[in-house]
């Protein structure tokens, strides 16, 4: 299928991702146009994964393989596009934890930017702009290099590692997960604040969403070495003068303590919340592909 050989090429993909593409993302997408034609509006897709996972790819591939076969307009947003600027998150360390300089965690992110975005496409308003960040530099890219959207959206894939996740109890959090959180948040005041963040103001966009993809990991243990690939790929596209900006081994052993409570939170919960669950080894192979026709919402809290 030249879509599927065109894709591989472009992307610099290994030839696994082929079959891949013939067993499972063709038919997901054949499903997703399916669903859009139903609805007879634009229609969204959610996709959640740990970092390195898989979902940016399968958003992209989701986005050519429906403009180029079935002619829709779709476009891709992706969480990491919403980060808050270095001074905004500087200003939130100084006011509420030193932690969230970082960003990764709810709390961390422009959700009222994210709620006009998702508002305006499902309006079909158009001349509309899409944020971008810049993960060398740690900042949003200037907004004059953001795409233009000129026609209405058939389609929205938004993809997230912690899209579709929702907040934790109270008495989860007592406990720490690990060295940062024990070391760094023995209060638990930050994991308090991006609970609450992610109970207030980013659940409730999920009602946007209508179908619910995930890639599920084995554990949490495969993180690191998935998100040291990312990393490499990243410094392979990144101009010399910006290569500061990007992580070793041991800055990305730290970061991804970061992510650790809710990716855990995630592989136990979100699950029953999917329509597609694509459970995956320790290589990101696509063990088994559980359908599933009925599935609870997700909760807006």
């Amino acid at each position: 299928m030249p879509v599927i050989e065109h894709f591989i090429e472009k992307q610099r993909l290994g030839e696994g991702f082929k079959a891949a593409a013939q067993s499972y993302f063709v038919p997901l997408a054949e499903k997703i146009a399916l669903h859009h034609k139903r609805a007879k509006s634009t229609y969204y897709v959610g996709i959640n994964g740990c970092q390195g996972s898989g979902k940016s790819t399968l958003a992209a591939f989701l986005q050519d393989y429906l403009s180029e076969t079935k002619h829709l307009n779709v476009v891709v947003l992706s969480l990491d596009d919403f980060y808050l600027s270095q001074t905004a998150r500087e200003q939130l360390a100084s006011t509420v934890h030193p932690l969230l300089k970082t960003r990764g965690v709810p709390g961390t992110h422009d959700t009222g930017l994210m709620r006009k975005v998702l508002s305006d496409l499902s309006a079909q308003n158009v001349d509309l702009t899409l944020p971008r960040f810049n993960k060398a530099l740690d900042n949003p890219f200037a907004a004059d290099y953001w795409p233009r959207i000129q026609s209405p959206v058939d389609i929205v894939i938004f993809e997230g590692w912690c899209w579709g996740v929702t907040a934790q109890h109270q008495r989860e959090l007592a406990a720490p997960v690990n060295a940062l959180e024990y070391n760094e948040d023995k209060d638990a005041v930050w994991r308090d604040y991006v609970n609450q963040q992610l109970g207030r103001h980013y659940q409730p966009l999920y009602a946007y969403m209508q179908h619910w993809i995930m890639f599920q990991a084995p554990s949490f243990a495969e993180v690191f070495s998935w998100r040291a690939e990312q990393e490499r790929k990243l410094a392979a596209v990144t101009p010399g003068d910006q290569m500061s900006h990007l992580m070793d081994e041991t800055q990305i052993a730290r970061f991804i303590q970061f992510y650790q409570r809710l990716t855990e939170h995630a592989l136990r919960t979100l699950p029953a919340h999917c329509h597609d669950v694509f459970v995956l080894n320790h290589r990101r192979e696509i063990l088994t592909h559980q359908r599933l026709n009925h599935v609870d919402k997700v909760s807006d809290g």
